[in-house]
């Protein structure tokens, strides 16, 4: 069982998004609302729907490094019902193409957010 100051970390981590994001739109409002009209319309259900588009955003991120990212879609994933079987093979995709820094994230950055994820969803 997580302890809160595990619980609190991923929450936390969108939050510091959010306001970051509310900073940058403040300064650069078109520029800001631009990038996420863009990201909105990518995400948007078509031929792939928002689950997969959110599990291939998840194995890029963990290939990137990108923490946020990470707990972002891995968030997105969960939300848009990626159970974890899903979640892990997405895992290892990534890994197998990014190597040991991709399987370490993924490990345990990705699988702790999906645990904390899926327990708030329950």
């Amino acid at each position: 069982m997580e302890n809160l100051n595990d619980v609190s970390y991923f929450d936390q981590a969108i939050e510091d998004y959010k306001r970051g994001t509310t900073r940058m739109k403040e300064h650069l409002p078109e520029m800001t609302s631009s990038y996420f009209h863009f990201t909105e319309e990518a995400f948007k259900a078509g031929e792939i729907d928002k689950k997969n588009k959110q599990l291939m955003a998840l194995a890029i991120s963990i290939y990137a490094q990108d923490e946020y990212c990470i707990i972002y879609h891995t968030k997105g994933a969960v939300e848009n019902g990626a159970n974890e079987t899903e979640v892990m093979e997405t895992l290892a995709i990534s890994a197998a193409l990014g190597g040991g820094a991709a399987f370490a994230q993924a490990v345990t950055l990705a699988m702790d957010t999906y645990s904390h994820y899926q327990q708030k969803s329950h």
